[in-house]
């Protein structure tokens, strides 16, 4: 499995705003793509930075995507952050996570 972390500074009062266009706007076109399985969203208790994180079944796969639709993304996170947000990437070695509950935005 391979990760992509996308680390974010969020303008001010937009945490509920970018949680909101992660669901409806991003998420949909990421399932469109072969091997995509799974994203998290985290917001700092402060509010002040997120975290965005797709888990991918293999790196072409993301790069698939990071090829075909991920300036698209970025477009609709400038809505909600401050500059551009750091990229780093990951391949996981080890998980115990199965299912992991969410808190909806209100």
């Amino acid at each position: 499995m391979f990760v992509r972390i996308l680390k974010m500074k969020l303008k001010p009062n937009e945490d509920k705003g970018l949680t909101r266009a992660v669901d409806q706007e991003i998420i949909p076109i990421l399932k469109k793509f072969a091997g995509f399985a799974g994203e998290f969203t985290l917001v700092s208790k402060d509010k002040k930075e997120a975290l965005g994180v797709t888990l991918w079944e293999r790196q072409e796969n993301f790069e698939t995507y990071d090829h075909e639709e991920s300036a698209n993304v970025l477009k609709i996170l400038g809505n909600y952050i401050e500059g551009k947000p750091a990229p780093q990437v990951y391949d996981v070695t080890h998980s115990t996570v199965e299912t992991f509950p969410v808190r909806k935005a209100a």
